[in-house]
């Protein structure tokens, strides 16, 4: 009776429109129907409809061929985020950590696949796409997401790993799945992760994860540097130990 009901609340055009306005990212922020509907999974013409609904309501744009999503849509993760006490806690943090040390850092969630930043601090620019709080990228081929991935059980992390085709962002990209695993096993060990330019070209880091005071894993923090300034066997000795006076002060404030 339960199940019954709870699918009978369920508003499916909600979903589906929610699926659809998921399908936009970095790499694809201009798309068509067609485009919407191979990356959603939805029928070509319930991706037109909940595009057109999109924009009449203002969440998109459209040009006649291609739907953008326009600012409006940030009033949905803000309003997400302004009601999570882990942004508001971080956010001075980072502010000291990256002034101390002259370097941009992050602190993201993981959501399935993917890492979500949550709070950043700028000091310069080091990746080519903006980066900002409700900004998306994978985790497996990002320091935070290491961390992250490596804190689940292993079958758990594994089927992330499996469950579609790891893209090859850079030359330098790890996309197998048993070598990811391996330094999942050596983050977990070391507890922080390296990552020598996987995501981008030029960009290394360092991330090491965020436990609350009962000692889960619930976030990571990271610090980017220019791979033209820093070796990546340097990274461990130049940050870790500000980052580990963070994660000690934050362990004692999430509970």
């Amino acid at each position: 009776m339960e199940a019954a009901l709870l699918e009978r609340d369920i508003m499916g055009g909600l979903a589906k429109g929610l699926l659809a306005i998921e399908t936009f990212t970095a790499d694809r922020p201009r798309q068509s129907i067609a485009e919407v509907s191979a990356s959603s999974g939805l029928d070509r013409a319930t991706a037109r409809r909940c595009l057109l609904t999109l924009a009449h309501l203002g969440y998109a744009d459209y040009d006649g061929k291609y739907f953008t999503l326009t600012p409006r849509v940030l009033r949905l993760g803000t309003a997400c985020l302004a009601t999570m006490p882990l942004p508001q806690m971080v956010q001075p943090l980072l502010d000291r950590l990256s002034d101390q040390l002259g370097e941009s850092s992050s602190v993201s969630i993981l959501d399935g696949a993917e890492i979500v930043y949550v709070a950043r601090a700028a000091q310069r620019k080091v990746m080519s796409i903006s980066l900002m709080p409700g900004s998306r990228l994978p985790a497996f081929c990002t320091s935070m997401g290491r961390v992250m991935l490596a804190a689940l059980p292993e079958a758990e992390a594994r089927a992330l790993l499996d469950a579609a085709p790891l893209a090859q962002r850079t030359r330098h990209t790890r996309t197998e799945p048993g070598a990811i695993m391996a330094e999942l096993a050596l983050a977990r060990q070391r507890g922080f992760a390296l990552i020598d330019q996987e995501v981008e070209l030029g960009l290394r880091s360092i991330a090491a994860p965020l436990r609350n005071a009962r000692g889960a894993t619930i976030a990571a923090l990271n610090i980017g540097v220019p791979a033209t300034q820093r070796q990546v066997e340097d990274l461990a000795r130049l940050y870790l130990p500000a980052m580990q006076t963070v994660q000690a002060e934050l362990k004692a404030m999430l509970r």
